[in-house]
């Protein structure tokens, strides 16, 4: 009986060790297991951060070569800017180079009436005032601004151009009138001064256009309202009111100047027809005269 119970406690020790030993032997595989783990996951994290470092360096480089292509940009267009600065220098010095080269016109005599200007003159006095209003500050270079107010002119209509037409054939009878009134001083000498070719008083007197038309309605009111106003002051007045007219007001003397027109072609083949008919008559006299002489 005690052999059998101390065959039994022997049997129980050894399963017990037995027992222990499985589970060393798990912990074991356990253990092994959380280190392969942790290896993996050291691993991963190394890798991750070779990754993550290569990405910063590839974002850095590519923002150095984005900073440097700014700043070449930059400096390009800060070269061009000069360039264009040097230009426009270079430009404006050669139109101040050309212009003093140019005759400035004599000083006119003492109290002398300003000269009469022509369709052209006013044109680019128009467009001068035009791009002033619209650019005050610009430096208007001369040589370009004339070419661009030829290159415009020879464009322009008929009847675009006839409203500067009418204002120099205003500012012609301006200067007649006043020359007509001038006296110069003794000690200014009078050159260049034309013979005018004596007119027929039985010619036709010529037609007049729409605006000399309106002219003739609207001088005196000009007058009126300004009596302070020179004949050049009341010329521009009268363009001014012309250029801001109501189509229906031009409309009634373009008809107005359609009839004067057509009347001055009637008299005007008449007047013609007349002259040819006197040519072709003999002078009497003067073949008296040669017959005269003949005797003598």
């Amino acid at each position: 009986m005690l052999q059998e119970q101390q065959q039994q406690q022997h049997q129980n020790i050894h399963s017990q060790e037995q027992q222990n030993v499985q589970q060393n032997l798990q912990q074991i595989h356990v253990s092994q297991a959380h280190v392969n783990a942790l290896a993996q996951a050291q691993a991963a994290l190394q890798q991750q951060v070779v990754q993550s470092f290569q990405q910063q360096q590839q974002n850095l480089h590519e923002h150095l070569q984005a900073v440097q292509q700014q700043q070449i940009q930059a400096a390009l267009q800060r070269q061009s800017a000069t360039l264009q600065e040097l230009q426009q220098q270079a430009q404006q010095q050669q139109a101040l180079n050309q212009a003093s080269k140019v005759r400035m016109p004599r000083a006119r005599a003492y109290n002398k009436p300003r000269g009469r200007m022509t369709a052209y003159a006013f044109f680019v006095q128009t467009c001068r005032e035009e791009h002033k209003k619209k650019h005050p500050e610009e430096n208007v270079i001369f040589a370009a601004f004339s070419k661009k107010c030829a290159e415009r002119w020879n464009t322009m209509s008929k009847k675009e151009k006839q409203r500067f037409h009418d204002m120099a054939e205003q500012d012609k009878q301006r200067y007649d009138l006043e020359m007509q009134n001038y006296v110069p001083p003794k000690d200014v000498k009078v050159r260049g001064r034309k013979r005018h070719q004596v007119k027929d008083p039985n010619a036709p007197k010529r037609s007049l256009s729409a605006f000399f038309w309106f002219c003739n309605d609207e001088r005196s009111k000009v007058k009126a309202n300004n009596p302070e106003y020179t004949m050049g002051d009341i010329a521009k007045e009268l363009g001014r009111r012309w250029a801001a007219a109501d189509p229906d007001i031009k409309s009634k003397y373009e008809s107005l100047s359609e009839q004067d027109k057509a009347r001055y072609d009637r008299e005007m083949t008449a007047y013609k027809k007349a002259l040819e008919q006197q040519q072709s008559v003999p002078e009497v006299h003067e073949e008296v005269e040669e017959y005269e002489g003949e005797e003598c």
